[in-house]
């Protein structure tokens, strides 16, 4: 009796209190400005929120699967609060077990969409009592549809369609289930478990994501084996959809002016006169005319010196591979300008370590513009050596890549350089190009 005493006074305190529900039930997203092509391909997006919109009927079952499976299992199930879980979070903290979880995907949306992060008692008790409210007024599928899209997840994006363009390149409906897994460990603390600054520490997330997907039946224990063994190919935080920079800040400016700040939250979109395709074709002509030009010219030397373990670790040992991925965490590929450490120099060849482990073998054409490291007198600021931060490029990529490292295209296919790999230096003069 005195416990339901005690939950009447607290409705009635802090009901009044209560935020109206306008937000979530009129939801309307802060969408950034975007430019397109004329051919609709994406340049850019400006705006504070990198999110977009999908409907709940668009968003694949697998991941709202392995979102559920994490961060609330019994979502179906219970009606805003889950006091199961919320006495096996309890009697976790008592006994010294794992430490669990208590709130619900409806009190998470009462939490991001009404409240401070900051835990506090009373912060605790509106959560409960809008949780309850957003159950009464709100589906389950709206609930889980506006969690999806609203929720944090890193690098600046908002619900789960940006997050899978942000760390993966892909639409939603690409997503394989490693890839969605991997996204639903990272509403917990999107900073802690981010693939792009720490691989490590998303894998173990996405690792229980997909243990908790076999507990609840979602997948079986040989699809949980496929997707750990799946290696997944991050984008690269500096990718692009397409270079056209001048043109988007053009547009942006017109339609700031036109509509002011609202301009970055209000989703507009804007349809350019380029097209992607010439755009791209300049963007490489460009580039590869600077890359050729550049190898022409004398050997600047590595990028950085990075120290590497030395003696005591085989050169295939993975303690080594370890320290020289540490060694690159600060270094950062550009498209197909990828950045190595030299872990093993010889007479006619260079074994080196690219960002994510894979190790290149450089030799013939494809040490020609770093000769000059490679004389025995060679100024230390010019050598290559164990610990040397170099840039290196796949002669086979893009067609023409051969060129510009001085190689000649059958050079490049030939035995003078099986592995397929150049060094490049990361060029010093400017240049544009003018089509009319």
């Amino acid at each position: 009796m005195a416990a339901v005493a005690a939950l009447v006074a607290v409705v009635a305190w802090y009901g009044p209190q209560l935020p109206s529900l306008a937000p979530v039930t009129t939801y309307q997203p802060r969408q950034p400005l975007q430019v397109f092509t004329s051919d609709g391909v994406e340049i850019a997006q400006f705006g504070t929120e990198r999110r977009q919109f999908v409907a709940i009927a668009q968003i694949p079952l697998q991941l709202q699967q392995a979102v559920l499976a994490v961060e609330d299992a019994r979502f179906y199930e219970h009606r805003g609060i889950d006091l199961l879980a919320l006495a096996r979070a309890v009697a976790a903290q008592f006994t010294g077990g794992l430490r669990q979880g208590a709130s619900t995907i409806t009190q998470q949306v009462a939490r991001t969409f009404f409240l401070s992060q900051r835990f506090t008692p009373e912060r605790k008790i509106k959560e409960a009592l809008l949780a309850l409210e957003i159950e009464r007024q709100l589906s389950k599928p709206q609930i889980l549809e506006l969690y999806m899209n609203q929720i944090y997840l890193g690098q600046r994006s908002y619900g789960f369609a940006a997050a899978a363009d942000a760390y993966f390149g892909k639409p939603l409906a690409a997503l394989s289930l490693a890839e969605a897994a991997m996204l639903a460990g990272l509403p917990q603390n999107p900073h802690y478990a981010n693939p792009l600054t720490n691989l490590e520490r998303a894998t173990r997330r996405q690792r229980l994501v997909l243990a908790r997907m076999v507990a609840t039946g979602a997948i079986t224990p040989a699809e949980q084996a496929g997707a750990r063994a799946e290696v997944l190919k991050l984008r690269s935080p500096s990718s692009q959809t397409l270079h056209a920079e001048h043109v988007a800040e053009m547009a942006r400016r017109l339609v700031v002016e036109r509509f002011g700040t609202d301009a970055y939250s209000q989703g507009l979109r804007v349809v350019t006169t380029l097209r992607a395709a010439d755009q791209q074709a300049a963007w490489d002509a460009v580039r590869k005319g600077v890359l050729a030009y550049d190898a022409r010219r004398p050997w600047r030397g590595p990028e950085g010196f990075e120290t590497l373990p030395a003696g005591r670790h085989a050169d295939d040992s993975p303690e080594l591979e370890a320290a020289a991925a540490q060694a690159l965490k600060d270094y950062r590929d550009d498209e197909d300008l990828r950045v190595a450490i030299v872990l093993q120099v010889g007479p006619k060849e260079v074994l080196a370590q690219l960002a994510p482990g894979e190790r290149v073998t450089l030799r013939g054409d494809g040490l020609r513009v770093a000769l000059p490291g490679l004389a025995a007198r060679a100024p230390a600021d010019l050598a290559l050596r164990r610990g040397a931060v170099l840039r290196v490029v796949q002669l086979r990529a893009r067609g023409g890549a051969a060129a510009v490292a001085g190689a000649s295209a059958p050079a490049a296919a030939s035995n003078a350089n099986p592995a397929g790999w150049a060094v490049v230096q990361w060029p010093e003069v400017q240049a544009g190009l003018v089509a009319l």
